[in-house]
């Protein structure tokens, strides 16, 4: 009896001993209920991933081609499910009600607000289109498809999860659950280019995400938060014997996330792993990989960093101007008839629109109060997303019967009319070029946003890339028209069969939403005009 009495009693003494009572005023406050619909699009796919792992231990081996439909499923399911989410004011679960400094829900660690719901709707459409693209890569290629689609179906969930999170431990977790499954999925091609690949990959992000678990702790001891809008209400008020720690924290951690979205100088395993990687998945990486480390890399700085804003903005500044100079002048100096030039040439391509894609975000640390440039780096992320796995699509559809160099798609038009058509699209949407008036609208967009946050040498900048990336956008292009050369055996790449059923599914899919864009774009860039937090 004297238990239940001591614990009311709080802190007291009891002969030599003191006695300190655990016990809250209100044990039920600590108990919170769950939002389902919120956490419903990574949940899902969570769940999906587990079906496919349980499903693969007893289908038998002639029906393992089930595992794909069941992950495209699970995907189209999580996308589903982010309809409920879309109209409304935020969703908040997981809240902390004793977080210092917490307004509205800046103590929660997962938030469904209008930014997380866009980098959701790229990550999960990204990953359900690479699962497409993916159906016949891993029966071609002889990949193990259980787990092949349950690492696939992992690497989603992390992505989905990450733009919603809300404090530092939750934001670094989905970072490596998106990441750590795509070390593997590069290496299970069963061949050396495969091994390599995964091997730079893999080193090269470990010593990102070591450099950036420093960087949290550093900033969680100056601050004494994990949460990140008390993060910024720490870093604002932290004693000046801490700045010091603080500042140092906030670089390190920027730069673990820079690893993620590719930016200079943390750019060079891009062409040798998506070269190596099986083809769905370089262009897994290439958007929904980038997306997951964009997303990351915004919440911290916005949010979090918000008391450092000038000196991220500057410094996310130069990091745009280098990634894009460095990618395009990387893809410029890529030989068009050497092997896996095509993949190359994606990849550092992908490498020059990450530096279009940081623009904004650089302007957000300059821009004036009521403005929010986020919106055009998640509307040129979503134009992005559609055309470059739309581009990878049409490079793995020619490599099944010919090879994935520049050269290999000299005269497609002659041998595939739809499928030439469709990529000389998709690359003058990359270009910036009509008809591809998506991705100009899109360049647009960007550009406006750097000039009017005051960075006029960043527009420069990009003014001048845009026109070098024309360069080899068009001469692919021209390839693609070019007639074939005396001599060269067409015969058997003109009386080819049609496309895999899914293979053909998602090159019109993403063939069809970028011209849909492109006659409508306010479907994408009224992402522009509001306020994603």
């Amino acid at each position: 009896m004297l238990g239940p009495q001591l614990a009311a009693l709080g802190p007291h003494s009891t002969g030599q001993h003191t006695v300190t009572s655990l016990a809250v005023a209100n044990p039920g406050s600590l108990i919170q209920s769950v939002d389902w619909v919120a956490i419903a699009p990574p949940l899902i796919a969570a769940v999906a991933a587990l079906a496919v792992l349980v499903t693969d231990l007893f289908l038998p081996e002639r029906h393992k081609k089930l595992l794909g439909l069941l992950t495209a499923a699970g995907l189209a399911l999580a996308l589903i499910s982010l309809l409920p989410l879309i109209d409304g004011s935020p969703r908040a679960t997981f809240c902390a009600q004793n977080v210092t400094g917490a307004t509205d829900n800046a103590g929660c660690s997962y938030v469904a607000d209008h930014f997380a719901l866009v980098f959701q709707l790229l990550a999960l459409g990204g990953a359900l289109i690479a699962a497409l693209l993916s159906v016949h890569t891993v029966e071609d290629e002889k990949l193990p498809g259980g787990e092949y689609w349950f690492l696939l179906l992992s690497s989603a969930t992390g992505a989905a999860l990450l733009p919603a999170s809300r404090d530092l431990a939750t934001l670094v977790i989905a970072l490596e659950v998106a990441s750590l499954p795509a070390f593997a999925l590069v290496a299970l091609r069963r061949d050396g280019r495969g091994a390599e690949a995964a091997l730079k990959f893999f080193l090269t992000s470990v010593t990102a995400t070591a450099v950036m678990l420093l960087g949290v702790g550093f900033v969680y001891a100056a601050s004494g938060s994990l949460h990140l809008g008390a993060v910024a209400e720490g870093l604002a008020h932290a004693p000046a014997q801490l700045k010091p720690l603080a500042e140092v924290g906030a670089v390190l951690t920027l730069a673990g996330f820079a690893f993620k979205v590719a930016a200079v100088p943390f750019h060079f395993w891009v062409p040798d792993t998506y070269t190596g990687a099986p083809l769905p998945v370089a262009g897994y990486l290439s958007v929904v990989g980038k997306a997951a480390g964009l997303s990351g890399l915004a919440l911290v700085t916005v949010i979090a960093f918000r008391p450092y804003a000038h000196t991220w903005g500057l410094v996310l500044a130069v990091l745009a101007a280098a990634t894009m100079t460095v990618g395009n002048v990387g893809a410029l100096r890529q030989r068009f008839d050497t092997r896996y030039s095509a993949v190359r040439l994606l990849a550092w391509s992908s490498v020059g629109q990450a530096g279009y894609l940081l623009v904004p975000l650089a302007a957000a640390g300059y821009a004036p109060t009521g403005t929010d440039p986020l919106g055009a780096t998640a509307a040129y992320a979503l134009i992005y997303g559609v055309v470059n796995l739309g581009a990878f699509g049409v490079v793995a559809a020619v490599g099944r019967r010919a090879g994935t160099s520049v050269d290999d798609f000299r005269g497609l038009f002659a041998r595939r009319r739809w499928t030439a058509l469709a990529l000389a699209f998709f690359l003058l949407c990359l270009a910036g070029l009509p008809p591809g008036v998506i991705g100009l609208f899109g360049k647009v967009v960007v550009f406006r946003a750097a000039v009017d946050a005051g960075l006029g040498w960043l527009a420069v900048v990009m003014a001048v890339n845009v026109v070098v990336a024309l360069y080899y956008y068009l001469l692919w292009t021209a390839r693609l028209f070019a007639p074939v050369a005396a001599g060269e055996p067409v015969g058997e790449a003109v009386t080819e069969r049609r496309l895999p059923v899914p293979l053909a599914a998602t090159l019109g899919l993403t063939a069809s939403a970028a011209v849909v864009l492109s006659v409508a774009p306010e479907l994408v860039l009224q992402v522009v005009g509001g306020t994603l937090f």
